[in-house]
This record gives structure tokens, C-alpha cells and sequence, in this order.
């Protein structure tokens, strides 16, 4: 029997969900990369690729819970539109939960059976996007945030549609289309857009005489580059997504200056996304040199930018986001606590690790994507252990939500 707490608000079911899907997920690939890569037991056969069904379900299995519990807990908030009803977020939640339920059957079985379960939790997907658009629609001056929220998961929703066609014709083009517009379109914009609005919020209350400093040029700049690097890695031009990913990287290093990292470190629910929101200029920056070196013919970074931007941007400030509004909306404290904060730094030893394993290659079953594998499995296992109780269980203060 279900708690009743658990649908008395948006973010319950979905970081609940989330949760048991970033442990699933990296369960998935600790396994594939146990066999593939450490030597450990024979590599099991999956019905695709593996490394697609690993993007598949971290871009569209794991992040978009999150988001959704989030995004649709604080954007109406935004518009002074209304708390999100039941009658909205619990079909999305039912529709995009028992999809996956189908789809991790899939992920086992069969591609077809995979693309069932996507196209179920599309319709959760959409559910959630169109009462987004409605709140984006609300009169209010400003509305910028709120259309942008909107038009990434809109995005993601087409990335999550064009992966269920792509199980079921195995068309490797539409798996790397729904990719792009899964990180590029939908992942990275949502979470830049998130920091610019809420961090200087959170930091003006902790960090004195700080200003709540929110340039929107370094929003589009940043935005901006991640549509333009996706639009460029789709068509296979990488040698010069350079041209965006240099902006990008200016407007993340300069907020990051400017928010005033260092002396955000002595609280640590706000220093995990200030440390999180730092990875994402390093990773623009990263993208860029690897950018570069190929227009020089020169053989580019690998996967080092990329893990950065997903381990080390994406990942990291996904536990203090996740971890703010768990405790917030539990009626409890927000002073981060000891599992978040080992999880968080276990997450900074993954990225590191992730990133070092594309150049420093070490005899099974030493090999350090591996190694990372474990490393986030078990920050994000130690962090569902901790929090997931939270979301079925009363507020600590006794109000409702």
C-alpha cells in the first residue's frame, strides 16, 4: 500500500523514482563495464548497444524525475501560478514511472518491447510539459526562465520519442539525434537555467554583502553554446564547435567569479552547487580545447569533456539540488548533512577518475571507468538509502505538502 504522503506533493514520487533509477542505471553499467572492460564475468548481451542504452537511461531514466520533481514544484512558484495539482503531476508520474517499468524490461528482453515503455513514459512526458507551457503562458513580466524550462522539455521530449523509433528500427542516426537533444537541448540548458535563478537566491542569505548577481547574457551565452554544440556534434563537425563552446565557457567562468565560490565552502548545501555549477565553465572549456586540437589535426580529449559536464556538472549538482528540496519540503533543517556531503565528493573522485581513464589505461580489473562506475553507484545508492524514506514519510513539521 502506498503512503499517503507520497503523492502530497510533486517532488515525492519523482525523486523517489529518480532515485531508484540513478541506482538502477549505474548497477546497469557497473555491470557491462565489469565484463567489458575490468575482465570480471562474461559480458552479458543486451538487446542494443550498451553504450547506448547507457546515455539512454541517464539523459531520459534518471535526470528527467528529478527535474520534473523540481521544476514543477518551483517554476508555478516562480509565476505565483498555483502549486501543481494531482490531477497533473500524479498521471505524469504513473504514465513516466510505469513506462520505465517497461522499458527496463526492454533494456533485458527485446528493443521493441524498450520502445513501448518510452513511448508510455512520452505520454508522462507530456503531461508534464504542457501544464509547463501553461505556467510559461501566465501573465507575468518576467517569464523567461519558465519559457525556457518549457522549451528544453519539450526538447527532451522529442529525444525521448526519437530513441523509442530508434528501439525499434535500430537506425544508429536517430539514437544519435535523440542524444544531442537529450544533453544539448534538454539536460544542460535546464540545469544552467535552474542555477541563474535559484543560486544567487540561495547564496544571498549565506555569503555576506553578496549580490544577487544574474546577467542573462551569460544565461544565453551558455544556453546558446549548448544548442550550438549539439546542433554542430550532430552533424559531425566537432573541430569547430569551438565557436560556441568558448562562449559558454565565459559566461560560466564569469558567474562562477563573480558568485563567489570560495566563500560559499563553509556551508556545504551551498557549496555543492557552487563546486557543481564550477565543472560546467571547466567542461565548456574542456569541449573547446578538444575542439580545437581536432581543427589543428590533432587527436581531441576523448570522453574527458563530456564526463565533466555529466559527472561533474550534471551529477554533482543534481545530489545539492535534489538533497535542498528533500529537506525544504520535509519540514527539516537546510543544513546539508553527512551523506550528502560524502556523496558529493565520492561524485567529484568519480568525475576525476572518469575523465583520467581516458588516458591512462590500467590491466583488469584496475580500469578506471569501472572504478567510477562503483564510485557513483555508491554515492548515489548512500544518498537514496538517506533520503528516498523522505518522500513517503509525513513532513517533519507537520504541514501538509
Amino acid at each position: 500500500m502506498i503512503p499517503k504522503a507520497f503523492f502530497a506533493a510533486v517532488h515525492r514520487g519523482m525523486f523517489f523514482a529518480g532515485a531508484v533509477q540513478s541506482v538502477l542505471t549505474m548497477l546497469f553499467w557497473a555491470v557491462d563495464l565489469g565484463a567489458r572492460r575490468a575482465g570480471l564475468w562474461a559480458a552479458p548481451e543486451w538487446p542494443l548497444p550498451s553504450p547506448w542504452l547507457h546515455a539512454l537511461l541517464l539523459l531520459f531514466g534518471v535526470f528527467p524525475f528529478f527535474i520534473f520533481g523540481f521544476i514543477l514544484t518551483a517554476g508555478p512558484r516562480w509565476q505565483g501560478y498555483g502549486e501543481t495539482p494531482p490531477r497533473v503531476f500524479v498521471p505524469a508520474f504513473l504514465l513516466l514511472a510505469s513506462g520505465w517499468l517497461l522499458a527496463w524490461a526492454g533494456v533485458i528482453v527485446s528493443p521493441l518491447l524498450l520502445a513501448l515503455g518510452l513511448s508510455v513514459a512520452l505520454a508522462g512526458w507530456g503531461v508534464a510539459a504542457r501544464h509547463l507551457w501553461r505556467i510559461a503562458a501566465w501573465h507575468k513580466e518576467e517569464r523567461r526562465h519558465i519559457r525556457l524550462a518549457a522549451t528544453a522539455v519539450t526538447l527532451g521530449s522529442l529525444g525521448l520519442g526519437v530513441f523509442a523509433a530508434y528501439s525499434a528500427t535500430q537506425e544508429p542516426l536517430l539514437a544519435r539525434l535523440a542524444i544531442n537533444l537529450g544533453l544539448w537541448g534538454f539536460l544542460v540548458p535546464v540545469f544552467v537555467l535552474v542555477i541563474h535563478r535559484m543560486l544567487p537566491f540561495f547564496s544571498s542569505g549565506i555569503i555576506p554583502h553578496f549580490v544577487a548577481y544574474r546577467p542573462y547574457w551569460a544565461l544565453w551565452a551558455i544556453v546558446g553554446g549548448s544548442a550550438g554544440h549539439g546542433l554542430l556534434s550532430f552533424f559531425e563537425l566537432s573541430q569547430w564547435t569551438w565557436l560556441f563552446d568558448l562562449p559558454a565557457a565565459l559566461g560560466a567562468v564569469w558567474l562562477t567569479l563573480k558568485w563567489r565560490l570560495r566563500e560559499s565552502l563553509g556551508a556545504t548545501l551551498l557549496a555543492v552547487l557552487h563546486v557543481g555549477f564550477a565543472w560546467c565553465g571547466l567542461s565548456f572549456s574542456l569541449f573547446a580545447l578538444h575542439s580545437l586540437l581536432l581543427l589543428a589535426g590533432q587527436g581531441g580529449l576523448g570522453l574527458l569533456p563530456l564526463h565533466a559536464l555529466t559527472l561533474g556538472f550534471l551529477a554533482s549538482t543534481l545530489i545539492g539540488m535534489a538533497s535542498r528540496v528533500t529537506m525544504g519540503h520535509s519540514g527539516l533543517p537546510l543544513v546539508g548533512d553527512a551523506t550528502m556531503w560524502r556523496a558529493f565528493w565520492v561524485m567529484q573522485a568519480a568525475a576525476v577518475l572518469r575523465m583520467v581513464g581516458d588516458f591512462l589505461a590500467l590491466p583488469p580489473p584496475f580500469d578506471l571507468s569501472f572504478i567510477a562506475s562503483l564510485l557513483w553507484l555508491g554515492a548515489f545508492g548512500a544518498w537514496t538509502a538517506k533520503y528516498a524514506p523522505k518522500t513517503w514519510r509525513p513532513r517533519a513539521d507537520g504541514q501538509p505538502g
